[in-house]
């Protein structure tokens, strides 16, 4: 009993932020930010770290300060590192397909600060770990992407000078 009680608890923290992304989504953005920061409240540094990854993934979109942006961005890469290391519940294989996308936030956030170095440097790192994604609509959504940013920095790290899905259409005129 007291053994699905404990795997109930994390389902119900996890479905408790989904229940938060929804009303993000929706568009409201305060609303949404304030619940993230309650459930954040909560769980606190020392949470699980799944917890705080995806935590501190989605409060991340939710800041106005670029600033803050990077710092929660920040906070959930730490995470999924940790997961990655074994220093947490779940699958540390898994967790690798977390990474691509934590990269390629933090190059946007350091995009958003005028920092281009930083931003090449997360870039390449999403790309690399871009392998660990798979043939779906979420890897093909995080490899465009991958791709949007490498020509908005004039870069170009995949093999052979190819891009990953179609490049985003300019405007004519």
């Amino acid at each position: 009993m007291a053994e699905s009680q404990e795997q109930a608890a994390p389902d119900a923290l996890l479905t408790r932020i989904g229940q938060v992304v929804m009303l993000h989504h929706g568009g409201d953005r305060e609303e949404a930010r304030s619940r993230f920061l309650q459930l954040w409240a909560e769980i606190g540094e020392h949470g699980a770290p799944l917890h705080r990854c995806t935590l501190a993934h989605y409060l991340a979109d939710t800041q106005d300060d670029p600033s803050d942006e990077l710092a929660w961005d920040l906070r959930a890469l730490s995470a999924a590192e940790e997961l990655a290391d074994g220093r947490g519940t779940g699958d540390p294989v898994s967790v690798r397909a977390f990474f691509p996308s934590l990269h390629l936030n933090l190059a946007a956030d350091y995009v958003k600060l005028g920092r281009a170095e930083a931003a090449r440097s997360h870039l390449r790192r999403a790309r690399h770990a871009a392998g660990s994604l798979s043939d779906d609509g979420y890897g093909d959504g995080v490899r465009a992407a991958i791709s949007r940013l490498e020509l908005r920095l004039g870069e170009d790290g995949s093999p052979g000078g190819e891009t990953w899905g179609p490049p985003r259409q300019r405007p004519t005129g």
